[in-house]
């Protein structure tokens, strides 16, 4: 169980010092299907 927490932690703190870069890769992600999505119209 004290292993499972640790994860976990350890995991948030990756994603509170890593956000802008998760949000930079969502966006570019989002921007192509969106660009896909017009080119098939």
């Amino acid at each position: 169980m004290q292993t499972i927490q640790s994860g976990y932690h350890s995991l948030g703190l990756l994603l509170s010092i890593n956000w802008d870069r998760l949000l930079y890769v969502f966006t570019i992600i989002a921007a192509l299907y969106f660009g896909a999505f017009l080119g098939s119209l």
